[in-house]
């Protein structure tokens, strides 16, 4: 049965209509931008089918244009569309980032980062600079490592901080591996970049490690 033929607020665009996004699926939110299905398959059943071949929808989601497009029902156009859909999404947290107090919304910051960070495939160290109202001057990718490890050098980041203007700063990095399980090389840079940056009066507010589905804050878990 087409999704047209359903009762009407059983269709994913009319339920989102009326009960607002958060009310739907991650299948029917993924139906609706897929729009059509294919021959005997309505969108929703093949929202599912995709979620469930790539293991769900962060999979999904991340996945590469070849991997992407070898999945049935899907193309190139299919794959711009939804590129362009999370450089949109990308763009708007910067945006919001820029122009608020953003250490006083910290899920805020955890949502960015994920998004802007979590498609590497390798590790990358990226550094906030904010200004003195905690407001977003640059977000840096100011390191890059294998699919392990990364090099991380204080002095650099002392070095952008005051080209900046800095007054703080907040470090990220991704776990490729999908563990954010911090390790005690983790551990022992953010101590020495907090050191660092508090020699020239700019403070580390916190290190966040991003992995699959998951972010932890040192300074949540005490450990800034």
């Amino acid at each position: 049965m087409s999704i047209n033929q359903w009762p009407m607020d059983d269709r994913p665009r009319e339920k989102l209509l009326k009960k607002g996004p958060k009310a739907l699926t991650d299948a029917e939110l993924l139906a609706i931008f897929l729009r059509v299905g294919r021959k005997g398959v309505n969108a929703k059943q093949m929202a599912q089918e995709l979620i469930d071949c790539f293991g769900g929808l962060g999979p999904l989601l991340n996945a590469s244009q070849e991997e992407f497009c070898s999945a049935k029902g899907l193309g190139k156009a299919k794959f711009c569309q939804l590129q362009a859909t999370l450089e949109l999404t990308r763009r708007y947290l910067d945006e919001q980032l820029r122009s608020k107090d953003i250490f006083t919304s910290p899920e805020q910051v955890r949502d960015f980062l994920a998004i802007q960070m979590r498609d590497n495939h390798r590790e990358v160290f990226a550094v906030m600079l904010l200004d003195t109202r905690h407001r977003l001057i640059e977000l840096l990718d100011l390191f890059f490592g294998t699919i392990n490890s990364a090099s991380v050098y204080p002095r650099e980041v002392v070095k952008v901080a005051l080209e900046k203007n800095a007054s703080s700063v907040i470090v990220a990095h991704n776990h490729p591996s999908g563990s954010a399980e911090p390790s005690r090389a983790d551990i022992q840079i953010t101590k020495r970049l907090k050191a660092a940056l508090e020699i020239i009066d700019i403070k580390l507010l916190d290190h966040f490690i991003i992995g699959r589905g998951e972010i932890v804050s040192l300074a949540g878990i005490g450990k800034l």
